[in-house]
């Protein structure tokens, strides 16, 4: 974080909106797999719970719930499996007993552990010298080896309450050791689609932070210049707050947020590391909006001659897994809210695009890397290049995020919209 380049490298996300092909959902009828699908909800609340991580023990397999709590988790009949496991922040990890045929529309109760936390008491634990032994501890917690994950990525563009972008795609994350920096971890799109607002008056031109590529330059522990620089560790405060769940293991919770005024935007949020392993599970973190005309230089790249940009957030969610001993990159998610108005005009448009990437499954031994040819390139959008990957069988085998309700309203919306 010594420059502005360094603390946060900028990826295009183009909204650019033109008639394209509607969504299409379509099944693999020779897949070989069966689907366990619900909703997940607090069982002291019967609130529905968002982010909640779903997974097959002992595989690289799995998913995550929508804001709407709901999930969809196809499981390969090869997969000799007994139980899935839920996971979520703040809550006893829920085991549940399958069979290998179809659970359609089950109700998962979650039990928060939030009474029981509260009595905890960090002790002795100094925040920047616990960061200090979390990083040292990286090479130890993460792998060595290069690691071919595979994604389901999508980004959503909404003006005001209406959607007027949604591209989803297949895509696989090749990384290398976490001992090695991001320069040849690559990003590959296997299969994509698209629906755009066939209206004129929604067509709008910026260049933003985001894109499939943000599952490289987000994931803070291989690229530790985003956020865990320790030479900018005095630009922050850093204060240790009660300790939480992830998992059934104790976390540490870290509080950062800026104590210094620098040339260029800074991040405030939280760090959460495991107690025992002191391996960085996840961070929470969003620019500071003080100055918003650092944040618009950090994230916007082009607009169009006229157009009057103002951001209102920008916000991040990364979190990580632990399997056999060693954490992987699980989930990550990217919000950016911001207005935009035309000079001579009274009132602004509000936008929101919201990009999600979750790891479904995980490659450890034989990671074959990709190919330049082959990788997406960081300068290229998403919405402009997907419908080079389109595929009527985009569903398949491959799991995904489940769309919201609203999400399935504004698709079947905008698919009106070619009528």
């Amino acid at each position: 974080m010594k420059t502005k380049s360094k603390c946060l490298k900028v990826i295009v996300l183009l909204i650019s909106l033109f008639i394209a092909l509607p969504i299409m959902q379509a099944q693999n009828e020779n897949s070989k797999y069966y689907t366990i699908s619900g909703v997940v909800k607090n069982k002291a609340t019967n609130k529905k719970m968002e982010y909640v991580t779903i997974a097959v023990p002992g595989t690289n397999i799995g998913t995550i719930t929508n804001e709407d709590g709901e999930f969809a988790l196809k499981i390969n009949d090869s997969i000799r499996t007994t139980s899935i496991e839920l996971s979520c922040l703040g809550y006893y990890n829920y085991k549940v007993q399958i069979s290998g045929t179809n659970l359609f529309n089950q109700t998962f109760l979650m039990t928060p552990k939030a009474k029981e936390l509260k009595e905890v008491v960090v002790i002795g634990w100094d925040p920047v010298k616990l960061m200090e032994e979390a990083i040292k501890k990286i090479p130890e917690n993460y792998s060595k080896k290069p690691n071919l994950l595979t994604g389901f990525y999508r980004e959503t563009a909404q003006k005001g309450k209406s959607y007027i972008n949604i591209s989803e795609a297949i895509i696989n994350i090749y990384k290398t050791a976490y001992n090695q920096n991001v320069d040849n971890d690559r990003i590959q799109i296997l299969k994509g689609r698209k629906l755009l607002s066939a209206k004129p008056s929604d067509t709008l031109a910026v260049k933003l932070l985001g894109g499939p590529n943000l599952s490289i330059i987000a994931d803070i522990i291989k690229n530790p210049e985003m956020l865990l620089d320790p030479e900018a560790f005095n630009y922050f405060k850093y204060t240790m707050e009660e300790m939480t769940l992830i998992n059934d293991r104790l976390n540490y919770v870290i509080k950062f947020e800026p104590q210094i005024t620098l040339p260029y935007a800074l991040y405030y949020g939280k760090y959460f590391i495991d107690s025992e392993s002191l391996t960085f599970t996840r961070a929470e973190f969003s620019l500071d909006m003080k100055d918003r005309n650092k944040v618009t230089d950090m994230i916007l790249r082009k607009k169009p001659t006229g157009l009057r940009f103002r951001p209102e957030e920008v916000s991040f969610i990364v979190s990580y897994k632990q399997q056999d001993g060693l954490t992987y990159l699980n989930y990550i998610r990217n919000e950016i809210k911001f207005k935009c108005d035309w000079k001579r005009r009274l009132f602004a448009t509000n936008y929101t695009v919201l990009s999600e990437m979750v790891v479904t499954d995980n490659r450890i031994e034989d990671a074959t890397n990709i190919s330049r040819k082959d990788a997406f390139n960081a300068n290229n959008s998403l919405s402009d290049k997907v419908m080079n990957f389109y595929d009527t069988d985009f569903w398949g085998a491959y799991n995904i995020i489940e769309p919201s309700e609203s999400l399935e309203s504004a698709v079947n919306k905008l698919k009106k919209g070619y009528k």
